[in-house]
């Protein structure tokens, strides 16, 4: 069994999967309680599914863009269950849980979330008819610079305020996806690393660090 971790932003989110089912996921949103909140809700979780530590053999978190602070709690529990058991530790970008849950298609996605001060982090992706593919780095900026940067008929997903769904709804070119598929599932970021786990791609949870912000630029096309 695979226990997942996401503590990028204020919503937070825990998820059990063996490969076979969700056995159980939670998401919530807090304040700047991440540390006081993640323990006990883990366990309340494990309770709920009936099973405990001893039966997670696999790790997946979320490594980021996000709040450093938060980022910092999820890594902190998961390294530290990695290392004292030593089990496989899977890092995966945030943007790519958000990727991961939108339909394929023609069309460039765009994942968002927010990164502070009115800014946001994004990744731009792109179908190969299997999957979302990312293509280039994490970038950042304001959301009117994002939107500059688009050029062409373009997807978007992600953590969004009212008023900014509103302002990216104005944008013909911009395709938005409901507030349903922009929610970051822990489910998904729990499949991904479970992929990763059976293909033998696991990171050295020691040295696994967050993922750090480049500045806006390229045309999105």
């Amino acid at each position: 069994m695979l226990l997942a971790v996401d503590t990028s932003t204020s919503l937070v989110g825990l998820a059990l999967y063996d490969g076979d089912n969700v056995l159980g996921e939670m998401m919530w949103t807090t304040g700047q309680h991440h540390t006081t909140e993640l323990t006990p809700a883990l366990s309340g979780l494990l309770k709920r599914c009936g099973v405990t530590m001893a039966s997670v053999n696999a790790l997946g978190v979320a490594i980021g863009p996000g709040s450093f602070t938060s980022l910092r709690v999820g890594l902190s529990l998961i390294k530290g269950i990695a290392l004292a058991r030593s089990l496989p530790v899977m890092g995966i970008p945030t943007l790519d849980v958000i990727a991961a849950a939108q339909p394929l298609a023609k069309q460039p996605l765009v994942a968002v979330l927010q990164a502070g001060r009115t800014r946001v982090a994004y990744s731009v992706y792109k179908s190969d008819k299997k999957e979302w593919q990312a293509e280039g780095g994490v970038r950042s900026g304001t959301l009117d610079e994002l939107l500059n940067e688009i050029e062409s008929p373009t997807l978007m997903a992600g953590e969004l305020t009212s008023d900014e769904r509103k302002k990216i709804s104005k944008i013909k070119k911009v395709q938005l996806a409901s507030p349903v598929l922009c929610v970051r599932r822990p489910a998904v970021l729990a499949e991904l690393a479970w992929k990763r786990w059976q293909d033998n791609d696991v990171d050295d949870a020691a040295t696994l660090a967050p993922i750090y912000l480049h500045v806006a630029g390229t045309p999105i096309q």
